[in-house]
């Protein structure tokens, strides 16, 4: 009878301690969006929770983008496997097309997408099932636990002596004392970094919770910065910025950039009179990105690249062209209808609250993840063309206003809501006092709207 009580309490014991499953952590298994400027098309193209098994892959299409097709294809990276391809009939209207394909192992992956005239190559992670070793324990203990149950009853119920039946019984014990710590432990420990964020992934490490633990405590996960050398090449309908970045100890091509602020590349590029772009260009190589853009203008343009590399963080490179032979006019763009930008005093050195009015509805539309991004370039010098200033001025700024936090476990938004706004709001400290050219952006109706606007900045107090 205490056998068959104990038994029972062990079972509710079992039952009440299994520790929820963690199929990725919390970084893996989402989506991935990366931006893409192919040509005169500016895509989003969305990889969906890749999972070995179909992969769904949206292309968003923003206004102006042309009717076409495109084709898809996947990749194994590092081992040998089966491709899959797939084509996306672009149509007239932005917004996201669709694509199924498949991927059948975890691992490093490359989704190519080609339009026929150019091929962009964006690496993806497919994930894999991340069981930690306290997890294992209470996995393991808890199944021991039943199966020496089940021996402990029938002991019992064969046995002419009790004694044998305390053997499967104490065996039971230490297995469920190895469930209840392996689950009290998968509780409170802290979970295993996201594949790739130390080490570069690989089949073999991607379903590995701590492939750092097989290096030594002494290992240095930082890499130098990148260097940015950028070359023009005229085409028949625009000018075509190849961009090759290389380590800046070694001189070899840099190929572990990560995807921030759904994009591998932002480039943001301002001309002789001010104009200014803001696109993604696509990887052709490892280390090498092209682009193409609309410049008609002779002079300089002032060249900046965010990036994020593994092991070296976010970083800002500066660059400039000089082009000569342009005989098109550079105006700025001025801002759309409706839309305006008013800010609070600026004073250096102390947070200024910049506000951008988009128009009078609440449509918005996420873009780069973000509902707003903000470029600041200054202080300009007086009677200096914009660009030539630009290349030389001591502060690139590149601020963001946030979408609402999603919900414990949910996706943010993605293109596809329009439900922000109109008034976008940023906060920005101007660490010197000038003038400076601010360019605020925002999405509606898969069209980006720009509002370029003159901020003057006053000296703050001495300190």
């Amino acid at each position: 009878m205490c056998l068959v009580v104990l038994c029972a309490s062990l079972v509710g014991l079992v039952g009440m301690s299994a520790p929820a499953a963690r199929a990725d952590g919390a970084a893996a298994g989402g989506d991935l969006t990366v931006a893409q400027s192919m040509g005169g098309r500016e895509l989003s193209v969305i990889v969906r929770r890749a999972q070995p098994g179909p992969l769904r892959v949206d292309v968003v299409t923003h206004a102006g983008t042309a009717a076409g097709t495109l084709t898809l294809t996947a990749t194994p990276v590092d081992r040998g496997g089966e491709s899959s391809s797939g084509t996306v009939e672009l149509g007239s209207q932005p917004g996201p097309y669709s694509a199924t394909l498949q991927v059948d192992q975890p691992g490093p992956w490359e989704l190519t997408v080609s339009d026929g005239e150019r091929t962009a190559r964006i690496p993806f992670l497919v994930w894999a099932r991340v069981v930690t070793p306290w997890e294992r324990a209470a996995y393991g203990g808890f199944t021991a636990a039943g199966v020496l149950l089940l021996v402990a009853l029938g002991t019992a119920v064969i046995s002419k002596r009790g004694w044998p039946t305390l053997i499967p019984v104490g065996a039971l014990i230490a297995a469920l004392t190895v469930g209840v710590t392996g689950a009290v432990l998968s509780g409170s420990a802290p979970q295993p970094r996201a594949a790739g964020s130390l080490l570069d992934p690989t089949s073999g490490n991607i379903g590995n919770p701590y492939p750092e633990r097989d290096l030594p405590l002494t290992t240095n996960y930082s890499r130098p910065p990148v260097n940015l050398a950028v070359r023009t090449e005229r085409t028949a309908t625009a000018t075509e910025l190849q961009l090759s970045l290389s380590d800046s100890a070694t001189g070899r091509p840099v190929d572990d950039l990560l995807v921030t602020d759904d994009a591998l590349v932002h480039l943001m590029v301002v001309g002789p009179s001010g104009r200014f772009w803001h696109r993604h260009p696509i990887r052709i190589a490892p280390g090498e990105y092209r682009v193409e853009l609309g410049l008609t203008e002779s002079g300089d343009y002032a060249v900046a690249a965010e990036i994020a590399r593994r092991g070296g963080g976010v970083q800002l490179l500066r660059s400039a062209i000089h082009l000569v032979g342009e005989t098109g006019s550079g105006a700025a763009d001025p801002a759309p209808p409706g839309t305006g930008l008013t800010t609070t005093e600026a004073i250096a050195g102390e947070p200024t609250t910049l506000t951008a009015t988009f128009g009078g509805t609440a449509d918005l539309q996420p873009w780069l993840g973000m509902l707003g991004h903000l470029i600041a370039v200054g202080p300009l010098p007086d009677g200096v063309p914009v660009g030539t200033a630009a290349a030389s001025v001591p502060v690139w700024a590149h601020a963001h206003a946030m979408l609402p936090l999603p919900t414990l476990g949910a996706q943010p938004p993605d293109e596809t809501v329009a439900a922000y706004g109109p008034k976008v709001a940023f906060t920005f400290t101007f660490p010197q006092p000038g003038r400076y050219l601010v360019w605020a952006q925002a999405e509606r109706g898969y069209s980006v709207m720009t509002v370029p606007a003159m901020v003057d900045v006053r000296a703050g107090a001495p300190r």
